[in-house]
């Protein structure tokens, strides 16, 4: 392969493009058109078996090659990514329908984070223990699981394949990856990629097919080390389920359910454009997309009048447009998203802005536009649940209490995002609030290098993002030597 095309109908297996074993295939839809892009292989139990048998045939010389010389293959990875960053960001926003601009900046990320555990392979290291007196010594040694099973989603795939293989590459192990059969075009281009960087057969695999088959047989897999699951809350149970027949240790990152809240004294020129992103971008089918919207009643009217605003002029189009939001990313997104739509209403919520296909220009795509719900109350399902597109909840609250008390009123614990200029405040929330990730007078983690990606409660559990995910994917053997005195000669 001179460029980046991608085999029709072929899936990675032991370094060669091959078909599924029966010849299933898979088609790929543009979520702007509804028309396909191309096929992909249908993997089934036997391709699975296949794929697992190669990264275990592979895992002891991978284990072996020094950790300089995994982060050198890692780096020269990362360099063809910035090198492919275009052809990349084509096949990321035509696959899920989001803006090019949004691909090309997964691209960025995603080349950061491979970049990032290049330099980390060699920095992995035990620690030497303390003991009761000289003839003993006792020191700890992280080792690699083995063969390491990562399934993602189709909303970032780009960046959540780098978030999960580059460190499990880096620090030993090898990986059998099942990206989302809706858009899996981005994840076999970069597995392309390191292929050409120089990763050995059998380290980096990649198998594509529905969840019932190719899912559920690499998590029910006897001959896997460590499942690596990011995806939904429901489906994250049950691949706990199959990792406890195996005693396999799991790490989960499943849905969310954000709140942004803007305390009075926020600057709201900062916050305002933030909180309109946080929930469009990617139309909103973002694990950590700030989804509910929490304002201290005194500046509530101006707030939501200025969000709606901005959520009207959001402008929707398929990928090579490059505006500003795109489709959802499949039929079955589309009607969940528009079920929500429909029921809120019904429930007392008042529709501010939206709640309709985003325009008639694009009927062939599952467009939906940006849309802003008042009056909600904390137990309507637009609250409670993860929707996974365009859609904001708004509630009033008075007071840091129960700011705090309506941020944990969640079963998710993923991202909270304070607004205010009280440094005193900003503190006192980011303690209290039930969350893995906190930012204050930001969305996310702008301009923080390595920031771990912690979850709490239903959001799941993980050592995720920065140098925390070579843990992650490393077991810790402690060794305890007792020095005999030998004779002098």
């Amino acid at each position: 392969m001179a460029d980046l095309d991608i085999p029709t109908a072929r899936q990675l297996v032991d370094g060669d493009w091959t078909p599924a074993a029966d010849g299933g295939e898979l088609p790929v839809l543009d979520p702007a058109t509804r028309e396909p892009i191309q096929s992909v292989a249908r993997a089934r139990e036997v391709d699975v078996d296949h794929a697992v048998a190669a990264a275990r045939r592979a895992a002891p010389g991978w284990a072996a090659t020094s950790p300089s010389e995994r982060g050198a293959i890692l780096s020269r990875w990362a360099a063809l990514i910035g090198e492919h960053v275009e052809e990349l960001a084509a096949y990321e926003a035509r696959d899920v329908g989001k803006p090019r601009s949004g691909g090309r900046l997964n691209m960025y990320i995603t080349q950061g984070i491979v970049d990032y555990f290049a330099g980390a392979a060699d920095k992995l290291t035990g620690v030497t223990l303390p003991t009761r007196t000289p003839d003993y010594f006792g020191y700890t040694r992280p080792e690699p699981y083995g063969v390491c099973a990562v399934i993602i989603p189709w909303n970032v795939p780009a960046v959540l394949t780098a978030a999960n293989v580059a460190p499990a590459l880096a620090a030993g192990n090898t990986v059998v990856l099942k990206p989302s059969e809706v858009a899996p075009l981005s994840p076999f281009a970069l597995a392309e990629l390191g292929r050409r960087a120089g990763l050995p057969p059998g380290v980096l695999n990649v198998v594509t097919g529905l969840g019932p088959e190719a899912g559920v047989a690499l998590t029910g897999h006897a001959d896997i080390d460590h499942i690596s699951f990011v995806g939904s809350t429901v489906t994250g149970r049950s691949v706990m389920r199959a990792a406890a027949q195996h005693l396999v240790p799991v790490k989960l990152e499943l849905g969310g359910k954000s709140p942004n809240v803007v305390f009075a004294d926020a600057d709201l020129d900062a916050a305002i454009p933030a909180i309109i992103a946080s929930i469009t971008e990617n139309a909103g089918q973002n694990c950590y997309a700030g989804s509910r919207l929490l304002v201290e009643e005194s500046i509530r009217a101006e707030v939501v009048e200025r969000v709606a605003a901005g959520m009207a002029a959001v402008r929707t189009g398929p990928w090579d447009q490059d505006l500003d939001m795109g489709p959802l990313v499949s039929q079955a997104q589309y009607e969940r998203v528009r079920g929500f739509l429909a029921e809120a209403p019904a429930a007392g919520a008042r529709l501010v802005v939206g709640g309709e296909p985003a325009t008639a220009a694009f009927d062939d795509g599952w467009y939906v536009a940006p849309t802003v719900f008042d009056q909600v109350d904390s137990d309507m399902r637009l609250v409670r649940e993860e929707i996974f597109g365009p859609v904001l909840a708004v509630q009033g609250f008075r007071g840091v209490d129960e700011a705090v008390a309506m941020m944990n009123d969640t079963d998710f614990g993923l991202l909270a995002c304070i607004w205010t200029t009280d440094v005193s405040r900003a503190l006192r929330v980011a303690g209290l609030v039930r969350a893995g990730q906190v930012a204050v007078n930001q969305f996310h983690d702008a301009g923080v290098i390595g920031f771990p990606f912690n979850m709490q409660k239903e959001s799941g559990f993980s050592r995720g993002g920065g140098y925390a995910a070579l843990r992650e994917y490393t077991q810790e053997k402690a060794v305890a030597v007792r020095l005999l005195d030998r004779p002098s000669a």
